[in-house]
């Protein structure tokens, strides 16, 4: 079965680890977010993109939940010591990936060539796709102001209350090769675990790809990164909380009206109501470990079977 997966970083990549357990690799399609994106010590970081490729290749730290495993941070405590900028974590491992990536960015490779190029050197078998090649950026206001994500994420540890998100780019944004492809040939498309509004958001904010999703004919599932209303990490529910009114299932469903037959929820999270036409299916959805996120991604499939 080919399967095309929207995804964030944290959360998508721990669930997209599960779903590689029982499906084959090489019939997934993961078209990741960018709009997280940004620039540190003149080196493109791709957050989200780094998380799946390093949980993927079985590289990520998961204590931490970001960056890679075995990490040490002499680079950084140097940039540090030498009045650099230093609030963005990168590792000396993590340096590599960056240095690697930049260097084909100004070499006149595209975004989504340099991560093939990327997926293919630690073995990876899903095929890794970011949502644009194009300039698209995640743009919070808040209280305080309006800040780019990784100032309001990282930067000021995402205290502040977010009353709307914009997506700079995303009406000249076209989708990366291979995006519009696997989404049409795709027989599932799944919505990963991750924060709507600055996961998910900025991909379908390109419009080709939300189009591609509302025209489907066949089922599409999303996953809620929420746990009895609660986020498992981040701002999720908060976000939710503010601005659609709550975190029931309904609330994270309406995000995705018109493009999802189901939502998987967890058991702390039942019973719900949703709006007819759309399915909603109860399970653990906490991913304690690689066991929990298999079945997680088991429960999924079934849910798509039963909406087919």
């Amino acid at each position: 079965m080919r399967i095309g997966v929207l995804s964030g970083g944290v959360g998508g990549a721990r669930f997209l680890r599960g779903l590689v357990g029982v499906v084959a690799p090489e019939d997934v399609a993961v078209i990741g977010n960018v709009a997280d994106d940004l620039e540190v010590l003149g080196l493109h970081v791709s957050p989200d993109l780094d998380s799946i490729l390093y949980t993927l290749a079985g590289l990520g730290d998961d204590e931490r939940g970001w960056g890679r495993a075995d990490e040490t941070w002499h680079a950084l405590e140097a940039v540090a010591e030498l009045g650099g900028d230093a609030w963005f974590r990168l590792g000396d491992r993590d340096l590599g990936l960056h240095l690697v990536r930049t260097e084909l960015l100004r070499g006149g490779a595209s975004l989504s060539e340099v991560t093939g190029r990327l997926a293919e050197a630690v073995g990876l078998e899903v095929a890794l796709l970011p949502a644009t090649d194009d300039p698209l950026r995640t743009f919070v206001e808040t209280p305080a102001g309006t800040f780019a994500f990784q100032t309001w994420f990282v930067g000021r540890g995402h205290r502040d209350e977010v009353d709307a998100v914009h997506y700079t780019g995303a009406p000249e944004a076209k989708p990366a090769p291979g995006v519009l492809e696997a989404l049409a040939s795709a027989e599932l498309i799944l919505i990963a675990p991750s924060n709507p509004y600055v996961s998910i958001g900025p991909i379908l904010a390109v419009g080709p790809i939300r189009a591609a999703l509302e025209t489907r004919s066949v089922p599409c599932v999303a996953v809620s990164p929420l746990v009895g209303g609660r986020a498992v990490k981040g701002p999720a529910d908060r976000m939710l909380a503010r601005m659609a009114g709550g975190t029931t299932p309904a609330h994270v469903a309406a995000y995705y009206a018109g493009l999802i037959d189901a939502l998987v929820v967890d058991e702390a999270d039942a019973p719900a109501e949703l709006d007819e036409g759309v399915r909603c299916v109860v399970t653990k959805t906490l991913m304690t470990d690689l066991e929990a996120a298999r079945r997680l991604a088991g429960a999924v499939l079934d849910a798509a079977g039963a909406v087919a």
